[in-house]
């Protein structure tokens, strides 16, 4: 089995270095930018499995970094590594779509092992941060349907009630009588997730949806 491919973004040159000491033989490092434009241009063009992710750099940091290389079709899974384990840091990281958040803390063993779970689709939290993580969530998404995937972090709750119906094979008539809403109003649900999502029909958003196993 192939090593994940990781690639290093901290402004630090001493702490990039020992991440590749320490990374050596349980992944394989492609690259390697200290500030921001530098690191989006990289990650475009060498498509790594993992981003490490550094939170506070200068120009915008970790999430100008994620948030420019997802606009510009990054398919990088990314992991945040910080020395903060502030709630704001956490969540703000998240919501621009990092899969994971792991301080700098951690331990060599449990680095690489979120890094692996991270490239297999994991999402990997330290308890306490991902007590942050739920927390925030279980506000914003009480059916718990965001899953950390920002795609559905851009939706309302009420969108992704209808999505996960829809997932169902429930008719806007069944979705509407089990809401408690009208016909036309589940239209309007669905003709504004399509619009999010760049999906074309009801068909594609189906599908979208059973990829994510939303049913």
């Amino acid at each position: 089995m192939s090593l994940p491919t990781v690639f290093l973004v901290d402004d630090h040159q001493l702490i990039r270095s020992g991440l590749k000491v320490e990374l050596a033989g349980a992944v394989e490092v492609i690259g390697e930018a200290d500030e921001v434009d530098a690191a989006v241009e990289l990650i475009i063009e060498r498509r790594p499995d993992v981003v490490l992710l550094d939170v506070h750099m200068p120009n915008g940091g970790g999430q100008r970094v994620l948030r420019e290389s997802l606009e510009a079709g990054s398919t990088s899974k990314f992991l945040a590594l910080s020395v903060s384990d502030a709630a704001e840091d956490v969540i703000s990281i998240v919501r621009a779509g990092a899969r994971g958040y792991v301080t700098k803390s951690v331990d060599r063993d449990q680095l690489i092992d979120a890094i692996h779970r991270v490239a297999g689709g994991d999402a990997v939290f330290s308890p306490r941060l991902a007590g942050f993580v739920l927390d925030a969530f279980a506000r914003d998404d009480p059916a718990g349907l965001a899953d950390l995937d920002p795609e559905l972090d851009q939706l309302t709750a009420r969108e992704r009630e209808v999505l996960r119906h829809i997932a169902r094979g429930y008719t806007y008539r069944d979705i509407a009588r089990e809401l408690g809403i009208s016909v036309k109003t589940v239209e309007s649900h669905v003709s504004s997730v399509l619009r999010k999502l760049q999906l074309a029909n009801r068909h594609q958003l189906s599908n979208w949806a059973s990829e994510r196993r939303l049913s």
